[in-house]
């Protein structure tokens, strides 16, 4: 056999069963079967090619050969269980839930964050809720957007603007368009046209409705119409020009874009670097 033909899962196997030399006791400690923990040590046996015990009347004894290779696998094993704790103690993986409208403004930051230190991991879970309960759901932190919310930090107010593809043709009323709707209402749209000077004489006739603001988005970079969108969100969308503002006017709905972190002793230091970094880039 080759040395990558190891089974490394049975040294461990022997280690503890050198220890005790006794098959019910190791396997007890091991949680297998006295069976198993004896399939494991003839496979080590196999591979080595001699015998690393000695079965008497009375017991276990270890082999001359077994004797031998004890305390230089015991060392291995234990500086192998050390780095791979320490890699562990330095890695934090930090699971985060986001809403899927979320995305555009979140996974560049994400990006960075990873890049900058390697020893953060984030786990993102997306979804179309707009919450997270801490309690029933297994986080370290979360993104959370909703009308009067108070928790966590601030990472930006919604704001809502048209935005369309320099593709898109339409005179500056707005006549002879197609509006793309975030939702399966009109309720983004009219509080938009509310505030614009020139709202009386804008009739939506055409009208394409999307499950997501990031889907009505998508849309309209591909020229479908054009969207009404937070700025914060379609920011990168404009300055790459994927994107235009057709008006200026922006109008803040009242909501906002929050970051929640849950306590955590074990994970409070990466929490707290993965926190400021998402509230203050560099």
């Amino acid at each position: 056999m080759s040395r990558i033909d190891l089974p490394l899962n049975a040294v461990e196997t022997f280690l503890v069963t050198a220890r005790h030399l006794n098959l019910t006791h190791a396997a007890k400690e091991l949680c297998l079967t006295q069976g198993a923990v004896s399939r494991k040590i003839a496979s080590l046996e196999n591979w080595f090619g001699f015998p690393l015990f000695e079965r008497h009347a009375r017991g276990l004894h270890l082999s001359p050969q077994g004797s031998a290779l004890y305390p230089d696998l015991l060392a291995a094993f234990g500086q192998l269980v050390t780095v791979a704790d320490q890699a562990r103690q330095q890695q934090t993986v930090v699971r985060l839930k986001a809403p899927t409208c979320a995305m555009r403004w979140l996974v560049p930051r994400l990006v960075a964050i990873e890049q900058r230190y390697p020893e953060l991991q984030v786990a993102l879970t997306t979804t179309t809720e707009h919450q997270v309960n801490f309690k029933t759901e297994p986080f370290d932190a979360a993104i959370v957007f909703g009308p009067h919310l108070n928790a966590g930090d601030l990472l930006f107010e919604e704001a809502l603007t048209p935005v369309q593809s320099q593709a898109v043709i339409g005179d500056t009323a707005l006549h002879g368009v197609t509006f793309l709707h975030p939702t399966r209402d009109k309720t983004d749209w009219s509080l938009w046209l509310s505030a614009f000077p020139q709202s009386a004489q804008v009739v939506m006739q055409k009208n394409q409705h999307f499950d997501t603001m990031d889907l009505a988005i998508s849309a309209a970079i591909q020229g479908f119409g054009v969207a009404i969108a937070d700025e914060t969100l379609v920011a990168e969308d404009i300055r790459s020009g994927r994107l235009v503002r057709p008006y200026a006017l922006s109008v803040k709905t009242g909501a906002s874009y929050r970051l929640v972190i849950r306590d955590s002793q074990n994970k409070a230091a990466g929490l707290a670097r993965f926190r400021d970094e998402l509230l203050n880039p560099a």
